[in-house]
């Protein structure tokens, strides 16, 4: 059956219809959605796990007991899972393991530009590169056929614009793949020096045929041209930038297969050309390959090495004409992102500020308090980093940074990859001050479960770990539980952990203002009579509040009661409408 379905989705019926049983992930835009894709099919067993490592790690387990399994990630957490990944690659598998990784060229939801495709060559891993949806859905149910054809993981690399976008699908049926019985092998699957050591020749041997392989399968073709003048090598979203501004014009070499790359094909398809033009996002993938063959052509001095291609910018730099489209009657204001109305971050945030502390955040929603007015975080790196960093900060600079330094991790964060800082912190002992801001859920992905939240990926109850007692079984005497609606509990409880002696946290906890369950008090309303246009309500930054006429004004379809507002209001001007949600 033909269906519109978004890439992801493709990805993910490509797993059921391979006959896919386990599914591991870790939640990362733009990957979420082929395991939230992958949990709606009965006959797959999926979770979300506490890091991209240990989901790595579970896909390789049920591999390993002879059912395919899959794990999914975006580009950046594929650093997360760098250690079991290049080994693996030595043991192989027994059931196919397919590893799906997603870039974000254009950084849309990242904090690098980072390629993926050379994880698969260090790695010395097969790594299979979509163009559309329907390849999405082939490409899964294919690499499991290689991955148990050569006793190795696979690699699905998706990206942004294949991820989340739609093209046309046909649908097939689920084949039932006869679980492979698990056999006792200790010098393939225990990587003692003495047994991995003899394992790398099997892995140099598989790549030989994974070469041969990549030369004649036709995930790796040629589109005929009519002028012969150029020839181009692409892939992925770059591919169907190139076929919408040169149709049939230009002879193209497409890779399915981006590693290995077949080099015969390439060098015969370069002899048919005059001119050889790689297009392709980020790093110099192909472009460093071909030339390392001795074969001329031209890459990253026509196209650049940052950001995300168009349509029109492949036309422009092969001199083929623009699409041009209307322009638009006036230039639309910026909408930079902003924490939503409401937001249990917010007040945190603003205590923060006022109180002007150095504060070193994490990876998710959160990160926006770096944003004016509020300008609170200072620092964010990666996953769990701002608990290690701040361990190193105070060490480094002792009293004069303890007093004034935070970490700031979300629930979900800190569970991911801050509990190892924390650890640090209790073991050797940094008077630190570590704020986790529990909303109950994943939010910057999309609002999936944590180990926290007490619910699974299908919303079905499930272990819930208790952060309080976490912490303090890690070795941290004083934790504070604080309401960052309450401005005034927030600075207090703030002042007295930073004035403590010893390490200290602070969760503060109230549910993400999105969340359905959340029941929210009535929205609130500025008396004009009492206003006197100070703009204190202003510093908070909701995106409910404004100034009209030297008033302050609240949008009342966006507005959901939390206070903050009446906290900073030195007129009392804020009412509530009455209007329960």
């Amino acid at each position: 059956m033909k269906q519109l379905m978004l890439g992801n989705a493709a990805a993910a019926r490509g797993l059921w219809e391979a006959g896919c049983c386990v599914v591991s992930s870790y939640p990362g835009t733009p990957s979420t959605e082929i395991t939230e894709e992958a949990a709606k099919y009965d006959e797959i067993y999926a979770e979300w796990a506490p890091n991209e490592k240990v989901a790595m790690e579970t896909a390789f387990g049920a591999s390993l007991a002879g059912k395919r399994s899959f794990c999914g990630m975006k580009h950046v957490g594929l650093n997360v899972a760098a250690d079991p990944l290049f080994t693996c690659s030595y043991t192989g598998v027994n059931a196919g393991m397919v590893i799906a990784v997603a870039d974000d060229a254009g950084m849309h939801s990242s904090q690098n530009e980072q390629d993926s495709r050379h994880y698969a060559r260090s790695a010395k891993i097969p790594m299979l590169e979509p163009a559309d949806s329907a390849e999405a859905l082939a490409f899964a149910k294919k690499a499991y056929e290689i991955s148990e054809a050569f006793d190795t993981p696979v690699f699905l690399k998706m990206c942004t614009r294949i991820a989340h976008s739609q093209s046309i699908v046909e649908t097939g049926d689920r084949i039932e793949a006869p679980a492979k019985p698990y056999q006792k092998n200790i010098a393939k699957y225990v990587m003692t020096p003495a047994n991995a050591i003899k394992r790398h020749p099997i892995v140099e041997e598989r790549t030989r045929k994974l070469t041969e392989f990549a030369e004649t399968t036709d995930l790796n073709r040629i589109e005929e041209g009519s002028d012969h003048s150029v020839g181009i090598l692409t892939s992925s979203t770059s591919y169907q930038y190139v076929k919408e501004a040169c149709g049939d014009k230009y002879p193209i070499l497409k890779f399915g297969m981006i590693w290995p790359l077949p080099e015969k094909k390439i060098e015969e398809f370069a002899a048919s050309v005059d001119k050889l033009v790689v297009v392709e996002e980020l790093d110099t993938f192909i472009e460093a390959f071909v030339k390392e063959l001795g074969i001329a052509c031209e890459g990253k001095e026509l196209f650049p090495l940052l950001g995300e291609f168009s349509q029109n910018l492949v036309a422009e730099t092969l001199g083929i004409a623009k699409h041009e489209g209307k322009a638009l009657g006036e230039a639309l204001p910026g909408r930079p992102p902003v924490m939503c109305a409401g937001c249990p971050h917010r007040g945190l945030f603003y205590t923060l500020a006022k109180n002007k502390c150095t504060v070193l955040g994490d990876i998710g929603c959160y990160t926006l308090g770096a944003a004016p007015p509020l300008s609170a975080i200072e620092m964010t790196l990666c996953m769990g980093a701002s608990v290690s960093a701040t361990h190193g900060f105070n060490k480094a600079l002792g009293k004069e940074s303890e007093s004034k330094t935070v970490a700031v991790i979300g629930d979900s964060t800190f569970m991911h990859s801050g509990m190892t800082g924390l650890a640090n912190i209790a073991y050797n002992q940094s008077n630190s001050t570590v704020i986790i801001v529990d909303n109950s859920i994943t939010g910057m992905t999309g609002h999936q479960q944590n180990p926290t939240t007490g619910f699974n990926i299908k919303g079905d109850p499930a272990g819930k770990i208790d952060l309080e007692a976490l912490c303090k079984a890690m070795g941290i005497r004083r934790v504070r539980v604080v309401d960052p609606y309450n401005l005034k509990e927030c600075d207090t409880v703030l002042k007295e952990e930073l004035a403590a002696e010893e390490p200290s946290v602070i969760i503060s906890r109230r549910p993400c203002a999105l969340l359905k369950y959340v029941k929210h008090n009535a929205p609130l309303k500025v008396n004009a009579e009492k206003c006197v246009g100070c703009k204190s309500c202003m510093r908070i930054g909701c995106p409910a509040i404004s100034i009209k006429e030297g008033k302050a004004r609240v949008d009342d379809t966006l507005c959901v009661g939390c206070g903050i507002c009446t906290q900073l209001c030195p007129m009392d001007a804020f009412e509530s409408t009455g209007k329960e949600e």
